[in-house]
């Protein structure tokens, strides 16, 4: 068996980017990050002992996106490596960030970033 968890528009204000502005100002912030793992034995069993738990997995992204960083890629990859160093099951990570309203010059939503291992 395959599984599949996703936890969906995560929403932070954090100060990540590379303009003096954005570290004191700060933005909006979405994530969305997804986790494949073999659900065979919590199917089975009904047990969170036995089960990648997604409460813990929010507390990862929560506090690595509390740790300022200049790219989105850098935020990517420290949340991609924290799920794998403190989640056990874990076969592929993908973590999506998306800053709204970035400063660009024009109207844009957003502009995201994904980092997949």
């Amino acid at each position: 068996m395959h599984g599949i968890i996703e936890i969906e528009n995560m929403e932070f204000y954090a100060y990540h980017g590379c303009f003096e502005e954005e570290a004191i100002v700060g933005n909006k912030f979405l994530v969305n990050l997804t986790i494949e793992m073999n659900p065979d034995v919590p199917a089975q069993t009904d047990s969170i002992t036995d089960a990648v738990n997604y409460q813990l997995a929010y507390s990862i992204v929560k506090r690595e996106m509390a740790i300022r960083s200049h790219l989105l890629e850098h935020v990517g990859g420290r949340i991609v490596d924290a799920i794998y160093k403190e989640l056990a099951g874990i076969q592929k990570v993908a973590v999506k960030v998306s800053k709204m309203n970035p400063p660009m010059g024009g109207p844009i939503q957003k502009v995201s970033v994904t980092v997949v291992r």
